[in-house]
């Protein structure tokens, strides 16, 4: 499989998809190539507006976009295309629709057919095992949790340490403790902003100017520095010591 699953689309003060850029053309490589964009998360903005902003970006890479919104059978445009690529926005709503036409099978299977897949914020949420490390609000019922297990572990995008003044409810460090309080078994990575992940078949990295902070339970929390090999988090068993 080769994934490129990244915490945000922007930093503030830069233009949409600047800061991956490198490592989006990079994983790309230099052929033309036509792309299957999956715009479902996005909620307060139309489908053809997202198309637009996304293909503007990826022609530079010699990409074309094709949004499935346009298409009768969503399912056939992800069977011939040389890419998938899924926006961020709403994790629910985009799990919704997906379900609906029918496209978890189709994505895995040609996601682990080798055919790369890049995501970003809710798109790198789906390609975990469950939608529930999600930070968005449940706006409609998925009917189920389920996603696209392209990667054995949980992914919480734009992962934030802080704790604001007069804030009196939980961090985001807290309601990642409740998710491996309940499933044990679990590894969750917070993904800051500014940072991706690169899978390369059986090969890991973090990628990006920021550290990334690893959660399981009974384990001391890790952080993450920028270009390390996490291919163990891809093994069907987990190292013999945990993280000090």
């Amino acid at each position: 499989m080769r994934l490129l699953l990244l915490s945000n689309s922007t930093n503030p003060g830069e233009a949409y998809l600047e800061w991956p850029k490198a490592e989006i053309k990079a994983f790309l490589g230099d052929r033309p190539t036509c792309a299957a964009f999956i715009p479902y998360a996005a909620v307060t903005f139309s489908y053809d507006e997202y198309e637009t902003k996304v293909a503007k970006v990826f022609a530079e890479f010699s990409c074309e976009i094709k949004s499935v919104h346009r298409i009768w059978r969503p399912a056939k445009a992800i069977e011939e295309a040389d890419i998938i690529v899924v926006g961020g926005g709403n994790t629910w709503r985009l799990v919704q629709l997906m379900r609906e036409h029918n496209l978890f099978e189709v994505v895995k299977r040609k996601a682990e057919a080798g055919t790369p897949y890049i995501g970003w914020s809710a798109g790198s949420n789906i390609a975990c095992p469950s939608m529930k490390t999600t930070n968005d609000m449940p706006i409609v019922d998925p009917q189920g949790m389920d996603t696209l297990g392209l990667v054995p572990f949980q992914i919480n995008p734009h992962y934030l340490d802080a704790h604001p003044a007069g804030h009196g409810g939980e961090t985001r460090e807290d309601r990642i403790r409740e998710f491996i309080e309940i499933n044990s078994d679990v590894f969750v990575v917070g993904l800051r902003e500014a940072c991706l992940l690169r899978r390369e078949e059986n090969q890991l990295n973090l990628i990006g100017k920021n550290t990334a902070r690893l959660f399981r339970k009974n384990w001391i929390t890790k952080e993450l520095a920028p270009n390390e090999d996490l291919s163990f988090l891809l093994e069907s068993t987990i190292p013999q010591v945990p993280f000090y």
